[in-house]
């Protein structure tokens, strides 16, 4: 099976998620800063990112999990994708997409925007730092979520 977790940037929810799927980070609790930074491309992706899949890891259980930036195409994504699947004649129950930004809270937007967009790190990390500890518990729900009802 393969897990995309996917939100706009694909620098911070679907990184946490991704991470979270892969024990990369502690279950329950919030993540230490230190935590988060630790984890491959959280707040370093750019605008160039976007669209792209980014490997995060395998789990316990073999599958693969990836990240992806959609941007402003969050909306066609996964029609694009799963049309894809269809041509390239995949089985679909094997692509297990998650969209991550429904955990998304407003200093993930703003800290992100700001250290991502604006490219103002020194102000932006430590707010969507701290939006990422504070949706962390929301995050980690929809990872045990996702993994309850896709892997048996």
């Amino acid at each position: 099976m393969i897990f995309i977790y996917c939100c706009y940037g694909g620098s911070h929810s679907s990184v946490t998620a991704a991470a979270a799927h892969l024990k990369l980070l502690s279950e329950g609790g919030k993540p230490a800063p230190e935590e988060l930074m630790k984890v491959p491309y959280y707040d370093i992706q750019t605008n160039q990112d976007h669209g792209y899949f980014r490997y995060m890891g395998e789990d316990a259980q073999g599958n693969q999990v990836y990240i992806i930036g959609m941007h402003n195409s969050r909306k066609r994504f996964q029609v694009i994708l799963s049309q894809i699947i269809d041509l390239l004649n995949l089985d679909r129950k094997q692509f297990v997409f998650v969209d991550t930004m429904p955990a998304v809270n407003w200093m993930m937007m703003v800290g992100g925007f700001t250290s991502r967009r604006l490219g103002w790190v020194k102000l932006g990390r430590p707010l969507v730092i701290r939006g990422t500890q504070n949706a962390y518990q929301k995050i980690s729900k929809l990872v045990h979520r996702v993994k309850k009802n896709r892997i048996r």
